[in-house]
């Protein structure tokens, strides 16, 4: 039952080339940076990513896409990685956006043995009726379009089948966890880490804090070890070592100021 890997390398030395991997996080909250950058020292490549976001230049799985080891991403959000964008447009990288809900639930689903769902978003939209381009070519044309998906109506809506989501590998980051898996995130970092750790087969999972079985009561954990295959533990300078995508600061105001 003891799932702690010796570190973050051997946690991931057997993904392969070509692997799915699920990763957590949004922009860069709750990000598994240390296995990411631990798959980029491994050297996995032609990787298939399902992350709401791909990180930004320079950090989470942009390091990946910085270096051409991702091939296909399946996402929500492309706007904070402008490495992502060329790459898209320019044909190197195969990219499904889907509505940020559906991800999450098909991420849901797929963890929870549930094949496909049905769902009023993107009901009259490419999403649904197809053409969206998932891989431009080199003269800008579209190479691979989405498909039309199956629609049909429930007490008079119409709602499109969507799809669960699993994939081989799973990177997620918990604020606690114990030796068995089971995991507590913080805050905004639940983000989508509890559903792309459903989604894995082997689900490896970097924690700020382990601690030994018992110690976390049953109506903390957020995620139960049963969805967990791997544990690696952070290091203090690793656990603190978290980025923000805009830092915005301003000169105090002097609005409303009562003077004598």
């Amino acid at each position: 039952m003891d799932k702690v890997s010796s570190g973050a390398a051997e946690a991931v030395a057997d993904i392969p080339d070509g692997a799915s991997l699920a990763v957590g996080g949004f922009g860069l909250s709750g990000v598994p940076e240390v296995l990411i950058r631990a798959l980029h020292e491994q050297g996995a490549t032609d990787l298939e990513v399902v992350s709401n976001n791909c990180g930004v230049d320079g950090r989470g799985l942009g390091i990946l896409l910085a270096v051409g080891r991702i091939t296909r991403v399946t996402g929500s959000y492309v706007g904070e990685n402008k490495e992502f964008a060329r790459q898209y447009l320019s044909g190197e990288l195969e990219v499904e956006l889907v509505p940020q809900g559906t991800l999450a639930e098909r991420l849901r689903a797929g963890g929870a043995g549930i094949p496909a769902f049905y769902t009023p978003a993107g009901v009259g939209t490419q999403v649904a009726n197809g053409g969206l381009p998932w891989r431009y070519a080199a003269d800008g044309s579209v190479a691979v379009a989405s498909p039309p998906k199956e629609t049909r109506d429930f007490h008079g809506r119409p709602h499109v089948l969507e799809h669960g989501l699993t994939t081989d590998f799973a990177f997620v980051r918990a604020w606690r966890g114990d030796r068995h898996g089971n995991l507590v995130f913080r805050r905004a970092a639940a983000n989508f880490n509890p559903l792309a750790a459903m989604a894995g087969r082997i689900t490896v999972a970097e924690v700020e804090e382990l601690v030994e079985p018992g110690e976390l009561r049953p109506d903390e954990i957020h995620l139960p070890g049963v969805f967990v295959q791997r544990v690696v533990r952070l290091t203090p300078a690793q656990a603190a070592d978290k980025h923000i995508e805009h830092l915005l600061t301003s000169a105090p105001s002097t609005r409303g100021t009562v003077r004598a």
